[in-house]
């Protein structure tokens, strides 16, 4: 549970990301926090992934429905079975949603607490664009993950993943990771990929070009940013030596100009 000033800290992170992504010409969307199996499918997150996600039961219905474990999921599937005019790509669009998610298994057994929960808070970014303009748009999402981590004045480093550790709906995917002190390590806080035309194809998400011809799209995400590994990183790293936070100057607007949160 956030309280107090801890619940509005995490509130000013969620405004800074939504303010930002608008004034960069992102359309918002707030989906719904359950979705159908379909919405898993043309994601590529469905089969593999089918066991980190909370089904919901229906009594009176046997569809399968499970509980929203990233937007992209919900993001992915806007124009499901849809055919769009070359005119209107790029779609460029952002979602908040908590985020639900099992974690099956046992791996990164060693990150507990808001950095690995059931429930976390995420801004989401993604584009649909021309297969011949998703290169770019990948720059661009990973220059708005890296500007937002600046604005916060974190140091950080953006990884480019190896072939085989990208999951197989992705042709490209870079993380963009900060230092948490107290986990002695790097830890991800936004992952932008490619998926090219994989998502569209599942979906058979197509656009047609002024000549005529009907073409596959190709979809883009990218955290833009999740909280759960920023909020602690802020705290760690902003604590001054009488326990008191400093907080970032990027978040006062949002915090009544409020610029030390002091040690309770």
């Amino acid at each position: 549970m956030y309280t107090g000033l801890g619940a509005r800290l995490e509130w000013a992170l969620l405004n800074y990301f939504i303010d930002t992504h608008v004034a960069d010409g992102y359309e918002f969307i707030l989906p719904p926090h359950m979705l159908e199996y379909q919405c898993g499918e043309t994601a590529g997150q469905f089969p593999k992934f089918a066991d980190e996600v909370y089904k919901i039961a229906n009594p009176t219905d046997d569809r399968v429905h499970y509980m929203l474990p990233t937007a992209e999921a919900a993001l992915a599937s806007v124009y499901r079975d849809e055919i769009l005019a070359e005119k209107d790509l790029p779609k460029k669009f952002f979602s908040y949603t908590p985020c639900f998610r099992r974690e099956a298994g046992s791996h990164r057994a060693d990150e507990r607490g808001m950095v690995r929960g059931h429930q976390f808070n995420k801004v989401e970014m993604f584009q649909y664009t021309r297969p011949e303009d998703s290169d770019c748009a990948f720059d661009e999402l990973v220059r708005k993950a890296e500007d937002l981590v600046k604005g916060l004045g974190f140091h950080f480093r953006t990884v480019k993943l190896a072939a085989g550790d990208c999951s197989a709906s992705m042709a490209r995917t870079y993380d963009i990771e900060i230092q948490i002190p107290s986990m002695n390590g790097y830890k991800e806080v936004s992952s932008v990929s490619n998926a090219r035309d994989y998502q569209a194809r599942r979906g058979n998400i197509r656009f047609r070009r002024e000549n005529g011809k009907i073409e596959y799209v190709h979809t883009l995400n990218g955290s833009g940013l999740a909280t759960s590994r920023i909020f602690p990183a802020m705290v760690e790293q902003n604590q001054r030596a009488d326990g008191s936070i400093l907080v970032p100057e990027v978040l006062r607007k949002y915090l009544g100009g409020l610029e030390i949160i002091q040690k309770s």
